[in-house]
């Protein structure tokens, strides 16, 4: 039985916003604390917490006990199991990958194959593959931009120009990686393969990602000759990344491509000499430990959704969705538009895609959206939105690490407002390219 329309199921939504973004403000802006994150300030586990407590009071012609039935069924869902242990594989991956020098092997490597005078052309592929390869854009970020630092201050090129290239190649490689939280939330909430996801996501991305290029080489083509000092590498430490990412693509199960590449990296670690086994299994802890908060936030956040959808908050953003957006086309802008709001508010792009989910799932049954396409279209917009907004954490680690400010970085973003602009086209042009 469909549940009645009901505005007020959606006030936890609105008390998380004004208890995590209304703290990030005010922290960023209007107090700010020296040496800190304004929008990390307010603990993201506690802002749905306190969330979870209003949901919990609502409807009081349920028992408390019944509610959590409801978030039980809710954090059991198979979509979020099978997500959570996907985190902790991931986890570890991302851990062992670091500390065995296969992240910054892999960094040095493409560098010094990269012509001096296309250095910046340089350092957005390699983030883009780098990122494809750990599936995380923050980490891609923080192997990549002391090196783009590092290549503008020695050449003179433009700093904030070089950090946002990075930035750039790290959402590329982020939106379409398979061992990517955001990319395992899509898939998941949506019910699709990844495999599937990722060939509608790279249809759109990879014309973002050319455009993004050519921008680039005409303005290296028109600067300066840059010079910078390759890191050493071991081409061993590399080859895990390429293997894990080539099984990936080729379908092979998530969960046997990544524990295969926790393998491969334990074992080129130890023949190079650069981890042993006790730093090997410390270095998967700590990437596994890296991923509690994600997994606390994805409990948390399908507890509240599950009371929501009871109380008739779904049927209320459905509704909405309805008379706003018609046709198929709407309804994808429906749901990136849906996805793009959560992003903004909660400057946490899986956080957006985990809450968005099962609203974009039922939007896309009413407007006959492949689960493929809402997936893709989810990830994209909320790659579009954190990778803009300047309180979200790849802008503000990229300005720390290269002592700028976000808004500096903010006019480079070439890749981001390609990706907006090739990614509506896609959905302008959806029914014609379906039926072609």
């Amino acid at each position: 039985m469909d549940k009645k329309a009901n505005g007020k199921a959606l006030i936890p939504i609105l008390v998380f916003l004004v208890l995590y973004l209304g703290s990030g403000i005010y922290f960023e802006y209007v107090n700010p604390i020296e040496g800190g994150m304004g929008f990390y300030i307010m603990s993201v586990v506690v802002s749905f917490v306190i969330a979870l407590i209003v949901a919990l009071v609502q409807n009081k012609d349920k028992t408390f006990d019944e509610k959590i039935h409801i978030c039980s069924q809710g954090i059991g869902d198979d979509n979020i199991t099978i997500m959570l242990f996907i985190f902790l594989v991931a986890g570890a991956f991302s851990g062992i990958a670091k500390a065995s020098g296969g992240a910054d092997s892999t960094a040095y490597m493409l560098l010094s194959i990269i012509p001096a005078k296309f250095a910046v052309p340089g350092l957005f592929i390699i983030a883009c593959l780098i990122s494809m390869a750990m599936g995380t854009s923050v980490g891609t970020i923080t192997v990549l931009v002391p090196i783009a630092k590092a290549v503008a201050v020695t050449a003179g090129l433009n700093l904030p120009l070089c950090v946002a290239t990075v930035v750039g190649g790290a959402m590329f490689g982020d939106n379409l990686s398979f061992v990517s939280d955001t990319t395992i939330a899509a898939t998941k909430t949506q019910g699709c393969a990844m495999k599937d996801k990722f060939r509608a996501n790279f249809k759109i991305a990879l014309p973002a990602a050319l455009v993004t290029l050519v921008i680039l080489i005409v303005l290296s083509a028109r600067g300066g000759v840059a010079e910078f000092e390759v890191g050493e590498f071991n081409v061993l430490q590399t080859l895990p990344y390429f293997i894990v990412l080539a099984a990936a693509i080729m379908g092979v199960n998530v969960f046997v491509a990544l524990c295969a590449g926790v393998v491969l990296f334990m074992l080129t670690g130890l023949v190079t000499g650069s981890i042993t086994f006790a730093s090997a299994f410390s270095a998967m802890g700590s990437g596994t430990s890296g991923m509690f908060e994600t997994m606390v936030v994805a409990i948390l956040v399908a507890a509240i959704g599950a009371l929501i959808k009871d109380n008739g908050g779904f049927a209320a953003i459905i509704g909405f969705i309805n008379k706003s957006f018609k046709g198929t086309k709407g309804g994808m802008f429906g749901i990136g538009i849906l996805v793009l709001l959560m992003d903004i508010a909660t400057a946490n792009n899986t956080v957006a895609i985990v809450l968005a989910g099962p609203i974009a799932k039922d939007v896309a049954a009413d407007y006959d959206i492949d689960a493929k396409h809402s997936a893709s279209i989810m990830d994209i917009f909320s790659c579009i939105g954190q990778g803009l907004i300047p309180y979200g954490a790849q802008l503000l680690i990229a300005a720390a690490t290269a002592e700028i400010t976000s808004i500096q970085i903010m006019p480079y973003l070439f890749y981001q407002f390609a990706l907006t602009i090739a990614v509506c086209i896609s959905i302008a042009t959806y029914k014609e390219a379906k039926n072609a």
